[in-house]
């Protein structure tokens, strides 16, 4: 519990830094992959890295917007200090805190907080996920017809090639969005509203916290191809179901891959 509780604290000072500094005009600068950074995720990163370094001294953690190295440590703390700045600096309410430990890259703790909706989820490996303290689980669709999806990432870059993919979605007769945070997309998996997200990212702070609370759900989390990743390194991308679509999801996001450029 001391792992939680720390992290649980950490994701409620976050929400209430990122409710306070929600606003339109919000100042924003570009970074250089072309994404925007506020002053919000800057200020939540350093909560974050002094928070660990004053509980958990022996801890390493890799963050989005600044990492704290500590050589050959089997515990790091992964985080996304506002995953959706994009939405979140641009006046929409589509962004959420996420903050996963791992040992030895594997996810054993992870906690999303979603401040505008007042949602706290959190999950320890073995222990069941919550939200606000009441027990969550993913969907019990068996098919991706009348489903929602959330696909995020880029859908053509120097990697992947995913540009199929909608056209085979829409023919299943699944609907798909893109929120711009992957972690406000495998949140909604987790709580049974959606029943897959697929993203092309390759950072572990997008899916850390999700592969524990996702999973303790009842759902399944993979890389791209179909195969388990750590989580303290760079990713093959993610696929996030209920478990039950996994696999034919794999199978289109595969015949998509199969155009990769």
């Amino acid at each position: 519990m001391e792992h939680l509780d720390f992290a649980l604290k950490i994701a409620k000072k976050a929400g209430k830094i990122m409710r306070s500094n929600f606003k339109i005009g919000m100042t924003k600068v570009w970074k250089d992959d072309h994404s925007p950074l506020t002053a919000t995720d800057l200020a939540i990163n350093k909560l974050v890295i002094d928070s660990v370094k004053k509980t958990f001294p022996n801890h390493s953690v890799i963050a989005e917007e600044g990492s704290l190295d500590i050589k050959g440590k089997e515990y790091i703390w992964v985080c996304d200090p506002v995953d959706g700045t994009l939405p979140f600096s641009h006046g929409v309410p589509t962004a959420a805190f996420s903050l996963a430990l791992t040992k030895n890259g594997e996810s054993i703790l992870g906690v999303v907080c979603d401040p505008f909706m007042n949602r706290l989820l959190y999950a320890e490996k073995g222990k069941g996920a919550f939200m606000n303290g009441n027990p969550i689980n993913v969907s019990t669709n068996t098919t991706l017809a009348h489903t929602a999806l959330n696909v995020d990432g880029p859908i053509n870059d120097n990697y992947y090639s995913l540009s199929s993919l909608p056209k085979l979605l829409d023919i299943e007769k699944a609907k798909i969005t893109k929120f711009s945070s992957l972690v406000y997309g495998g949140m909604l998996v987790a709580l049974g509203e959606y029943s897959g997200a697929v993203c092309t990212g390759k950072y572990p702070w997008d899916i850390a916290a999700l592969k524990v609370i996702v999973e303790e759900a009842g759902g399944k989390v993979t890389n791209i191809y179909g195969k388990d990743q750590l989580y303290n390194q760079q990713l093959e991308g993610a696929l996030i179901t209920n478990g039950l679509i996994h696999d034919r999801l794999l199978q289109l996001v595969s015949e998509s891959l199969s155009n990769k450029k």
